[in-house]
């Protein structure tokens, strides 16, 4: 019933944005390659939960016609990609607004696509930049492609076409009322040197004065999302120049973003903005000592509950807690629903992830097993062949305890050898321990896939070398569904972590030195000696955890509280009646403005 409520939204009820969310990817649906991972669904998260709660946000990105890529997956586990074309033109509303770039000394030419996020009280716009217009050069229609592809050449280019493109397409579409830039990682950081070059034109001056750096600086926010000092963009001077001209680069260099000869895009955003902020609590330590001159907050990252919940779970807190739509937080009142209900949902939810498996696979995997599952990008640190350090004691284990099969999913940088390895490893562990332990690398993660995974096994296990985790969302989408987490104490698990009662940590605490062959034990003890004899031997007892992993993490690690903290923190909205009411057809608000 409250579904149906909330379904009854207005056509044109959408939000004047005062804030501008930049994002080299942003997830939208499913269907539409327009992210590659973590941050990109996050950005969309964000998104979807202000249009729930009426803030008036705009999301800008590129349009990435050739998505990030599709992931097709040998027999021995070498991964092959494929370009994962699509036309906006049958997807996006085309927008006339255009907007003109100096490139390396030409003119480049830029449009808008629109996509509408629709919430629960608004539907907000997202504007993709494209390059792909018959009169640029050749050269140049290509820019805004591929997500995260080519030399860096292209992927300057890309950041300025985000950057500095995105700030003046806004001003062309007449959003003249943004008053927060919100760099969602460094990769649109230029919008920085946009505003400001444009603040000082204004004024007459040929460079900005301390006074006008400070005025922007007030209107930007900055969010980093790496704790490695590699996963920050960097470019070489000679580059910058050739790209945006002498004259940015002076500039860069008076705000000391470009020593060394390098172009720090990190260092760019984190001098010109007011507030910057890690994605979890350990994270903003983390930053706080690779940028100790910075004083770097801390928002714990959340997921859309609406989106990452199975429908069988859903059907269930519309009839037991019909309000969780309306407020997440509600899903604390999890823990009295029958225990019962709670195992009944995730079977059908276990029960559609089986289906879905066979369907890819060909692969029939039994329901009543118990069923790990680990998807994430693949990468060295995030070292999802940790379990199999000792393959043969773990074929042990689950002789043992009756049964275990574990589901990996997740895509390696076309060019992170490291990561394509760890992929070989796990397709070769399978091959070891079949047929005791059916293990199955699935192609092509992505949101649809990760909807199945994260709601339909029955731990998720996340094994990252600490304390490179910024934050991780997976787990969060999997407590949502009562699926507890058996992790590395690192990101955000360091906050959700209660033993035994959300899930497990693996190694003793998120400090010291890392041993491998330590969290590797500690894996191994707790699938053997507490987890698997729960789930075989007190099914009740399980499925208590799965329900106050709901109450706890479920309903604490969700988007909706993510954006209220950024809007009070960070966008100044702390209070504001942001929309008015929307009546449903009864002549009663359907959701009262915060």
């Amino acid at each position: 019933m409250e579904a149906q409520r909330l379904e009854r939204r207005s056509a044109d009820r959408r939000a004047v944005p005062v804030v501008a969310c930049f994002s080299m990817e942003i997830g939208l649906r499913p269907d539409l390659p327009t992210y590659s991972g973590g941050l990109g669904i996050l950005a969309g998260d964000t998104l979807r939960a202000a249009a729930d709660h009426g803030l008036p946000l705009a999301g800008v990105t590129l349009v990435h016609r050739e998505g990030y890529f599709r992931q097709r997956l040998d027999a021995e586990g070498n991964q092959v990609e494929e370009p994962a074309t699509w036309t906006p033109e049958s997807q996006l509303e085309p927008l006339d607004a255009r907007v003109d770039l100096v490139l390396e000394g030409h003119v480049v030419r830029v449009r808008a696509w629109r996509f509408l996020v629709e919430g629960a009280q608004a539907r907000l716009p997202v504007y993709l930049l494209d390059t792909n217009l018959p009169e640029n050069p050749p050269e140049y229609r290509g820019i805004t492609d591929r997500l995260y592809g080519g030399d860096a050449r292209l992927r300057l280019l890309q950041e300025a076409v985000l950057g500095i493109g995105g700030t003046a397409m806004l001003h062309t579409l007449g959003h003249e009322g943004i008053t927060t830039f919100h760099m969602n990682e460094g990769h649109s950081a230029l919008l920085g040197l946009a505003l400001l070059q444009a603040a000082a034109a204004r004024k007459g001056m040929a460079r900005p004065d301390d006074a006008v750096i400070d005025s922007v600086r007030r209107h930007c926010v900055f969010t980093t999302h790496t704790p490695v000092p590699a996963g920050h963009d960097r470019f070489p001077l000679g580059l910058v120049t050739e790209v945006l001209g002498a004259d940015s680069v002076e500039l860069l260099r008076l705000l000391g973003c470009a020593g060394g000869e390098m172009l720090n895009m990190t260092e760019l955003a984190l001098r010109l903005s007011h507030f910057v902020n890690g994605v979890a609590m350990r994270h903003r330590e983390v930053s706080r000592s690779m940028f100790p001159e910075y004083p770097v907050d801390s928002i714990t990252n959340g997921v859309h509950a609406a989106t990452w919940m199975s429908p069988p779970l859903q059907e269930l807190f519309d009839r037991r807690i019909p309000e969780w739509r309306l407020e997440n937080f509600n899903l604390r009142y999890a823990v009295g629903i029958p225990l019962e209900e709670v195992a009944a949902a995730h079977a059908a939810a276990k029960g559609r992830l089986l289906v879905e498996l066979e369907r890819r696979t060909g692969r029939r995997l039994e329901p009543t097993t118990f069923t790990i599952g680990a998807a994430r990008r693949a990468a060295a640190y995030k070292r999802a062949d940790l379990v199999f350090f000792d393959a043969e004691r773990l074929r042990r284990i689950a002789h043992r305890a009756g049964g275990l099969q574990i589901l990996f999913a997740g895509k390696a940088h076309p060019q992170d050898e490291g990561g394509k390895e760890i992929i070989r490893r796990i397709t070769a562990a399978a091959d070891l321990l079949a047929p005791d332990i059916p293990i199955l690398y699935l192609e092509d993660y992505d949101m649809a896939l990760a909807s199945y995974l994260v709601a339909g096994v029955d731990v998720w296990l996340n094994t990252p070398q600490r304390p490179q985790e910024a934050s991780g969302t997976s787990g969060m989408k999997a407590a949502l569904n009562g699926v507890p987490s058996l992790s590395v104490l690192d990101g955000w698990w360091i906050e959700g972590h209660v033993e035994g009662v959300t899930g497990w940590s693996i190694g003793d605490g998120y400090r010291g030195e890392v041993d491998p062959a330590m969290e590797a034990d500690s894996l191994y003890e707790k699938l053997e000696n507490l987890i698997l004899p729960l789930y075989y031997q007190d099914p009740n007892r399980f499925v208590e955890i799965m329900r106050s992993t709901i109450s706890l993490n479920g309903s604490f690690f969700t988007a909706e509280r993510m954006v209220m903290q950024y809007a009070k923190a960070a966008y100044g909205l702390g209070g504001r009646a942001w929309l008015p009411p929307l009546p449903d057809p009864d002549g009663q608000p359907l959701v009262h403005a915060r």
